[in-house]
């Protein structure tokens, strides 16, 4: 039988998921994991294709490279603010994987997949031994 729901929205690769869901963390820490993973590679591709660091990307650049992301593509054209409010989170990610490139002294883009996730893990760690709930 058919479905006529569209296909989900598939922003990791199976290998990002999978590091992810083995993660110990909330819900919404996970979705800031996968998002900052998405922008990772999102913004290495399109260093990739420019030549620049991630660093000099700006945020034009990279609302031009999620309008042309075919994996979002439904999303974008069924709400018109789709990419506007995406494009806010995919820069908002930005902060995290500035501070984690920093903790392990190299580039944003020499991360890896689980220097991420294990940052995430030790910054929710490091606010449930504190009391504090996710920022």
């Amino acid at each position: 039988m058919f479905s006529s729901q569209p296909a989900p929205i598939e922003f990791l690769t199976v290998e990002e998921v999978t590091e992810v869901d083995r993660a110990l963390l909330t819900t919404e820490d996970k979705f800031r994991t996968r998002m900052a993973l998405y922008s990772l590679r999102t913004l290495k591709k399109i260093t990739e294709s420019t030549g620049q660091s991630i660093e000099s990307v700006t945020p034009e650049q990279i609302e031009d490279w999620i309008a042309q992301d075919d994996a979002i593509q439904q999303a974008i054209d069924s709400d018109g603010s789709f990419l506007t409010f995406f494009s806010r989170i995919m820069l908002s990610s930005l902060k995290p994987l500035r501070l984690i490139a920093d903790e392990a002294g190299t580039s944003m883009e020499s991360l890896s997949v689980e220097q991420v996730v294990k940052w995430f893990e030790k910054e929710a760690k490091t606010r449930l031994s504190q009391g504090n709930s996710p920022a």
